[in-house]
């Protein structure tokens, strides 16, 4: 499959959206470059979840894990993170999906850019799936494993969002140890929470997120993407004992909501 590069500054043309609209952007060469990519296949995928039921979210990242596994990570990597790239491949290739299961995408160009042209990065949802499928699928060998890590990613999305966002971070192992002490310490539902009574932190904090802030403020002092798991236990705990007030029993591998002492 032939994917024809976008001309740079492709954002900023006032008609590409409405000739994505129009069906007529495949027909005009003044939007394309001399810049090709060839790709053995390039099967659908899901490519925005934010919107729907939390069921509908979960079962369209596992769909998006799994065909990026499967057929797009023999992609160079500096092909498979350019954004030009995919927003190439999305206007010329699926548009008809794209409509089909994206339909606000007609209502306007506010909508188009947020679903379609989002910028590349740890907000986008396709971005988002690529590293998830890239770091389980390097790194765990059972399929049934990778199910669950993939599993595990969605369902602690806000901590999986905040490792991403930060580039030391962005690392196969350390996101693979954080999602086992997670799970070990059955720390879901506290992580996600949003931390009351600190006037001091921003309206919307979540404790898993201020875990990561402490790993990223104490880097490189604490080399924690390097850490064996153990050791990034023991911080992650006390990371999260500034802010959470509930019990954490880091030997027998339990927690107990905060609220289960006031």
């Amino acid at each position: 499959m032939e994917i024809k590069l976008l001309e740079k500054g492709y954002k900023a043309n006032d008609k590409l959206y409405e000739d994505f609209v129009k069906n007529k952007l495949n027909d005009k060469e003044e939007y394309f470059s001399k810049e090709t990519v060839y790709l053995r296949e390039a099967p659908d995928f899901p490519i925005y979840m934010g919107r729907g039921s939390e069921v509908q979210k979960k079962r369209d990242f596992l769909e998006a894990f799994r065909i990026i596994s499967e057929s797009y990570l023999d992609i160079d990597r500096e092909i498979l993170l350019d954004e030009r790239f995919w927003h190439s491949l999305l206007l010329t290739k699926k548009r008809d999906y794209i409509i089909d299961k994206y339909p606000v995408v007609l209502d306007n160009k506010s909508k188009f850019h947020n679903v379609v042209l989002k910028k590349f990065d740890w907000e986008n949802y396709i971005y988002k799936s690529i590293l998830a499928a890239q770091y389980i699928h390097d790194t765990i060998t059972s399929e049934e494993d990778k199910v669950r890590y993939y599993e595990q990613i969605v369902d602690n999305l806000d901590v999986y969002n905040y490792i991403i966002k930060s580039e030391i971070f962005r690392n196969d192992l350390f996101l693979i140890h954080i999602l086992d002490i997670i799970e070990e310490l059955n720390l879901s539902q506290i992580l996600k929470a949003q931390i009351k009574g600190r006037e001091d932190l921003g309206d919307d904090e979540r404790y898993g997120r201020r875990v990561i802030f402490e790993f990223n403020k104490s880097y490189p002092i604490v080399l924690s993407p390097m850490l064996e798991k153990e050791e990034l236990k023991k911080l992650f705990v006390e990371y999260l004992g500034y802010y959470y007030k509930g019990m954490i029993n880091v030997e027998e591998n339990t927690s107990v909501e905060e609220n289960a002492f006031a």
